[in-house]
C-alpha cells in the first residue's frame, strides 16, 4: 500500500512537534534568506540573481544537545536522514 507523504502540516501524529525537521527543507529553499531546520541551517545567495554565489550550512549546537537528549532521537534521526535522500534524489532529477 502506498501513502502520498505530506510534510504540511506541522509534526507527524504520535511523535513532537519537531520530529523529522532536523534539516531544513531542501526542495523549498529560497534564495538569500536562510532555510532552517530544527539544527541545521542553509544559505544560497545569488550575485545579481544570475547565479549562485555562495552557499553555507550551519548548525545550531544547542539545537542538536536538545535533539540529542530527546527520547526519540534515533528515530527522528533516521527519518530526517530518510527525508533528506529522498529530497536529495529528487533534486538530482
Amino acid at each position: 500500500m502506498s501513502r502520498d507523504f505530506d510534510d504540511s502540516h506541522a509534526g507527524t501524529p504520535g511523535h513532537p512537534e519537531c520530529f523529522g525537521t532536523v534539516f531544513p527543507d531542501m526542495l523549498h529553499l529560497p534564495e538569500d534568506r536562510p532555510a532552517s531546520g530544527k539544527v541545521f541551517t542553509v544559505l544560497l545567495r545569488r550575485a545579481g540573481g544570475l547565479y549562485r554565489s555562495d552557499r553555507s550550512v550551519t548548525a545550531d549546537m544547542a539545537g542538536w544537545e536538545e535533539c540529542k537528549r530527546c527520547p526519540e532521537f534515533d528515530g527522528c534521526y533516521k527519518f530526517s536522514m530518510a527525508k533528506l535522500a529522498v529530497e536529495s534524489a529528487v533534486l538530482g532529477l
